[in-house]
């Protein structure tokens, strides 16, 4: 069995292992990391080799702890990735390279329309009828979108939604409000295969999902990096956050919306919770909360775009796709059927 986790902001770990009357034997640990002492490396073999097969990732990064001599280095890895790693093998877990992506990057949709397309795109992929995709969005009108379970009466101010012309829309995944300003945002969703993220708990899954975006701003001189559970930042400050949704039919939906341009005061009128949060923060200015991208690049949102793109398709390989005209008409279905109703946007309220 073979198995790797690519660790975010870190390095590729490898294994390879049998099961052998239900524990692991013929261990083996590789990658691009550093280690010392060099005779650190059998240890941590030894280790792993006979531990039962069910060991759970945090009890095999505890084995490899306590077979560590005393002062050794560990740098781009840790033990508890070499308990992913393991579990990935274990559970037959594949990655990136094995699939062949599409990357959809179409015209400005409604807020609604995207919201269904993610669930559409994900069923899709979990049937079997797409191969995995990362689709970039655009919108030419202000929305808010709120969490599966978050409270619209507490979330959103109606008159400051009414003031800016803000449409209020709730999504399928759990998460924080996004306040998305036409323009002013890059957002983006990827549907995959379960089986990308197996053997990872959801909150390493976070953090591996989005390591090529981590790639991404740093090739344009951000100093960007992972905050978990679900928050992409910089030094200068919070740039955006992901959410997700796994719908039981061996996919998973994976979106993350990162400020371009944001207007602070606006978002504070229109989002009850901004409020708080400044408050929480000592913050007068909710522009210092959410350092957008613009002003740590100064490329316009289209140049950003491309580099995520090239980013993604240097790393995985890709290929350009489209939403079909099938999917489209579901989605628009689930719009009428669901998205757009107050039972859905009300259903906590």
């Amino acid at each position: 069995m073979h198995g790797e986790y690519k660790v975010p902001g870190g390095k590729l770990v490898v294994v390879d292992l049998e099961v052998v009357d239900g524990s692991i034997q013929e261990f083996r640990l590789a990658g691009d990391f550093f280690l010392e002492p060099d005779d650190a490396l059998p240890l941590i073999d030894d280790a792993v080799n006979g531990l039962p097969a069910t060991t759970d990732a945090s009890g095999i990064a505890a084995a490899v702890r306590a077979a560590l001599p005393e002062g050794a280095v560990l740098l781009g890895f840790t033990p508890e990735s070499v308990g992913v790693a393991v579990r990935r093998a274990l559970s037959r877990a594949s990655t990136w390279q094995e699939y062949d992506w599409e990357i959809i990057h179409e015209g400005p949709i409604s807020p609604n329309e995207h919201l269904a397309l993610d669930q559409v795109l994900t069923e899709e992929v979990g049937a079997g009828r797409r191969g995995p995709t990362l689709r970039i969005w655009e919108w030419d009108q202000p929305a808010v979108v709120i969490g599966s379970f978050q409270s619209l009466k507490n979330e959103v101010d109606p008159a400051g939604a009414a003031k800016y012309g803000v449409e209020v829309v709730r999504r399928i995944s759990g998460g924080g409000a996004m306040f998305m300003d036409a323009g002013a945002i890059i957002s983006y969703s990827l549907y995959v295969p379960t089986d990308l993220v197996q053997g990872m708990t959801f909150a390493d899954s976070y953090a591996y999902l989005d390591e090529w975006v981590i790639e991404a701003l740093k090739s344009l001189g951000i100093e960007a990096y992972y905050q978990p559970l679900n928050d992409i930042s910089s030094t200068k400050g919070k740039i955006g956050g992901a959410a997700q949704k796994r719908l039981g039919t061996g996919s998973l939906l994976h979106h993350a919306t990162m400020s371009y341009d944001m207007d602070g005061q606006k978002m504070v009128e229109v989002l009850r919770i901004g409020r708080e949060k400044m408050s929480d923060k000592g913050t007068t200015s909710a522009a210092k909360r959410v350092d957008p991208l613009r002003s740590q690049t100064g490329l316009t949102r289209a140049e950003i775009i491309d580099r995520l793109i090239g980013t993604f398709t240097k790393l995985y390989g890709a290929h350009e796709g489209h939403v079909t005209e099938a999917e489209r008409a579901r989605a628009r279905e689930l719009v009428e059927t669901k998205f757009a109703t107050r039972e859905w946007l009300e259903r906590v309220p």
